[in-house]
């Protein structure tokens, strides 16, 4: 799988996060949490499981509210113009938010139009095939094996071109060859001036890569 997508670079971009505070029940997973990061930065954050690593993305990508803290695209809180900040944004959950019944080439193609990108039938086929689904394109999503539908995702992050990416667990169900690929794609989106925020357990050699120990 190798990763040669192409798109402009990026203008200059930050993101932070001031004094983060987190609750979930009557446990406080972490506070006072702040971190920034500029164009070509990539964030991992590690810890064990539970530990908080799933909310603090969630609370980055303005899909939950902090106990205290902001997070600011650009110098703006993301809550004062969430349309453009998600604009902005390519998010990965747990869930990989493909739809079973369609193909590979009908999800990109449909996130496509949700993400009112104007990518065509032609660069999502490319996107595809550099992913290692040549000739699986048109298959219903279901048919496919768990480390190919990652890769389907890994596809549309490709094609998306948005400069802030937050990734849980972006390489579960890869094998090495995916691994790599995945971390070649990483390297080409903070050349061109993106910035990442992942989880993962494995030991990553990232250009620009910082460390957040949860």
């Amino acid at each position: 799988m190798t990763a040669h997508i192409s798109h402009p670079p990026f203008s200059a971009q930050s993101f932070q996060a001031k004094n983060l505070t987190c609750v979930r029940g009557d446990q406080t997973l972490f506070a006072s949490l702040s971190f920034a990061l500029t164009s070509g930065e990539c964030l991992h954050v590690r810890g064990e499981n539970g530990v908080g690593k799933t909310s603090l993305l969630r609370l980055l990508a303005g899909l939950s509210q902090p106990e205290q803290g902001e997070v600011i695209w650009n110098a703006s809180n993301i809550k004062s113009d969430r349309e453009a900040f998600h604009q902005a944004l390519c998010f990965l959950g747990h869930r990989d938010a493909l739809k079973e019944d369609l193909s590979a080439l009908e999800n990109l193609m449909m996130y496509a139009t949700l993400g009112a990108s104007n990518s065509s039938r032609e660069s999502a086929l490319q996107c595809l095939w550099q992913f290692g689904l040549r000739g699986r394109e048109d298959l219903p999503v279901h048919y496919l094996s768990a480390g190919q539908k990652k890769r389907v995702v890994i596809a549309r992050i490709a094609m998306r071109g948005a400069p802030l990416w937050i990734l849980d667990e972006p390489f579960n169900a890869l094998d090495s060859q995916g691994v790599q690929g995945f971390i070649g794609l990483v390297e080409q989106h903070l050349s061109r001036g993106g910035i990442a925020v992942l989880t993962g357990h494995q030991e990553l050699s990232i250009t620009g890569l910082r460390a957040l120990q949860l």
